[in-house]
C-alpha cells in the first residue's frame, strides 16, 4: 500500500494509490479514517482498513493541486552517516566500525514540492538522497530477528546539509537542522510492499534533471534490521519515527569544483518502489524581528 498525507482547504487529507492513481479523504468527510501518525500507533490492521476506506469512499485526489505533507511529523529523525562505503571513501574517513549516529528536528523537513530553503548565512546546501524507515510498532531492545516487524513503512529522504556548518565541529547537529533544508516524502509504502528491509532497490538523486547518486539499497553497511536493533538499545522506537539510512556516493561537497543546490534549482531523490521525492530550492528571505 501505498499512502498519501496532504492538506487541501486547510483541512488534512489522506490519499491512497490504486490503480495508477490517487484516491482519497480529508477531514471533512465522515469516512476520513485519521492521519497516518495515528494510523501507525494503532497498527498494520488499521493501515489496511483506512486503505479499504479509502478506497470505498475516496475521491481521485490530483497531488499536483494540493499541499504534499511530509507522510509523519516524527517526534524523533533519527540518522545514520557514512552508510554506504562508496560514500565513506569520497569524505576521506574510515569504515565505521558502528553506525554514525545524529539527530533532525521536525523542523528541518518539509514534503514533496514544497522548497528546501538555502540559509542566509551561507550558500553550501547539499543533496543527501536517502532511505527512510518509518517505525511502525513501539519497542526497545528488539532482537535483530524481529526488527523488521517494527517497520510501518518506508519513504524517500533528503538529508539537506548546510556543510560549512556541519563540518565546524565534529557533531553534525546545526548543519542538518536549519529550519526547512530537508524533506520527507511523497509516500509512505508498507513493507508488504516492497523487499524484506527495503534491500536491493535502486536509489538515485538528481539535480537539475542531472544524476548526481546512483546507487541500490543493498549497498548499506548497516542494513534497516541492523540499525533497528543497535538504535532500540539506546532509546525507545515509538510509532512514526524515522530511520534515515544514510546517502550513497556523488555528493555534492566531495566534486571537484564542489556543487551547492542553490535558488531555482530542483532536486529529486528517486527510491524503486517507493517512488520520487522531489523540492525546488529558494533562498531564506529574512525579515525583519
Amino acid at each position: 500500500m501505498k499512502f498519501f498525507a496532504y492538506r487541501v482547504d486547510q483541512a488534512a487529507g489522506l490519499a491512497i494509490e490504486t490503480g495508477g492513481e490517487q484516491k482519497g479523504l480529508d477531514e471533512s468527510d465522515p469516512h476520513y479514517p485519521g492521519a497516518l501518525d495515528q494510523l501507525l500507533s494503532r497498527g498494520a490492521l488499521a493501515l489496511s482498513q483506512a486503505a479499504d476506506t479509502i478506497a470505498a469512499h475516496g475521491t481521485p485526489v490530483d497531488l499536483t493541486h494540493v499541499t504534499i505533507l511530509p507522510p509523519v511529523m516524527p517526534s524523533k529523525i533519527i540518522c545514520v552517516g557514512l552508510n554506504y562505503r562508496d560514500h565513506a571513501e569520497e569524505t576521506g574517513l574510515e569504515l565505521p566500525d558502528s553506525p554514525t549516529v545524529f539527530s533532525r528536528w521536525a523542523s528541518s523537513i518539509v514534503g514533496a514540492d514544497q522548497p528546501l530553503v538555502r540559509p542566509a548565512v551561507s550558500g553550501r546546501l547539499d543533496f543527501e538522497g536517502e532511505l527512510a524507515v518509518i517505525i511502525g510498532t513501539r519497542g526497545r531492545h528488539i532482537p535483530r530477528e524481529r526488527a523488521l516487524d517494527h517497520v510501518g513503512g518506508y519513504s524517500c529522504f533528503n538529508d539537506g546539509s548546510v556543510r560549512d556548518y556541519q563540518l565546524r565541529t565534529p557533531q553534525w547537529t546545526l548543519g542538518k537542522n536549519f529550519d526547512q533544508s530537508g524533506s520527507l516524502g511523497p509516500a509512505l509504502v508498507t513493507p508488504d510492499a516492497l523487499p524484506p528491509g527495503a534491500a536491493g532497490l535502486a536509489i538515485r538523486t538528481l539535480l537539475n534533471g542531472e544524476v548526481m547518486q546512483a546507487s541500490t539499497t543493498d549497498q548499506l553497511l548497516f542494513d534497516v534490521g541492523t540499525l533497528i536493533a543497535l538504535i532500540s538499545e539506546v532509546l525507545t522506537l515509538e510509532p512514526g519515527d524515522v530511520i534515515a539510512t544514510g546517502t550513497p556516493s556523488g555528493v555534492g561537497f566531495t566534486r571537484q569544483p564542489p556543487v551547492w543546490m542553490k535558488a531555482g534549482d530542483q532536486c529529486e531523490v528517486e527510491i524503486e518502489g517507493i517512488g520520487c521525492l522531489r523540492n525546488p530550492v529558494r533562498d531564506e528571505i529574512l525579515r525583519s524581528a
